[in-house]
Parts: C-alpha cells; structure tokens; sequence
C-alpha cells in the first residue's frame, strides 16, 4: 500500500486536546531541541500546548486537524480565518518517521484547497529562521514576506520568518 493511499485526516474538537499534547510531545522537542533551550522549549508548550491554551485557541475559531496514516494518529494542524480572505497556519508538524515522505505536503495542499473552497485568497505562516521546514514551505510554493522577531513573555522571543502563498 502506498503513503498517500493510507492517509487521512479528520477535523479534531476539545476531546481531542489529549491526543494533539501526545503529538506535540513526539514532535517538538525532536523539532526544536537544537534550536531552542531547554528551558524556551517547556515555556513554549506548556504557553501553546496546555489543555487551557488549546481550548481557547479551539473556541476563538482554530480549526484543528488530525492527520492518520491507517488508523495511526502522525500529525496535526491548526489554522484559522484571519482576516478579508485571509488565512493563518498555525501549527503543521508530522511525526519524524513520516516526515519526507509527502504526509505533511498531503496535509497543507488538503488545508490550502480547503481554504480555496473557502473563498480565501492568501496563507501565511510564521516559522523559525533556523526551522528546516522553511525549505518544506519554499518548495510547496510559500514565499518570505517578512522577518520578524516575537516578544513571547518571560525574556523569550520567536525568530521567525512570516512566510505567505497567495492562492489566487
């Protein structure tokens, strides 16, 4: 069977908080461990990944997607209509085994046909300067519209760049 034949996904909800933090776990600090401190690291999940924090990202209108391989649960992503046609992605991450081999490609072109259905014209992103997946997002289309570094609280600060696709 192939890759792309096996993979799914499905709209997450609040019961799905448990799943998405198991995710997350597997995921960033293989991710971010040598981009960011130990320290930055737990501030940043316990600040976007505590069960409060994704509640309130679901109720201010995050739609939050799980994606499967078969029945496995390998990834997930969050976006949100963000203003006059306009989108924002949030979080995209996959699993490192399933990386590389189309599942997080499979999942944004799954978002940016939805977002077209939608009626939007534009995607943006922000992703860490040192972030491999700013070549995954270069090839896929995105392109760098700006560099900008966030005050995150605590002394931290995101170094990102907002990467954008325009989709008319």
């Amino acid at each position: 069977m192939s890759f792309t034949n096996a993979w799914h996904f499905r709209r997450a909800s609040e019961v799905d908080i448990p799943l998405i933090r198991d995710l997350c776990m597997q995921v960033w600090p293989a991710t971010y461990s040598s981009i960011l401190t130990p320290p930055q690291l737990e501030y940043m999940l316990e600040w976007m990944y505590s069960p409060s924090s994704l509640q309130e990202q679901l109720r201010k209108g995050a739609i939050f997607w799980i994606l499967y391989h078969g029945e496995l649960p390998i990834g997930y992503s969050s976006f949100e209509y963000i203003g006059v046609n306009h989108y924002k992605l949030h979080k995209l991450y996959v699993l490192q085994e399933y990386q590389g081999k189309g599942a997080g490609g499979f999942l944004l072109s799954t978002i940016l046909q939805h977002i077209k259905d939608l009626g939007g014209h534009s995607l943006e992103l922000q992703v860490n300067r040192h972030n491999k997946a700013v070549g995954f997002y270069k090839q896929l289309g995105f392109y760098i519209r700006e560099e900008s570094d966030f005050s995150i609280g605590n002394g931290y600060y995101m170094n990102d760049f907002i990467m954008q696709i325009d989709l008319v």
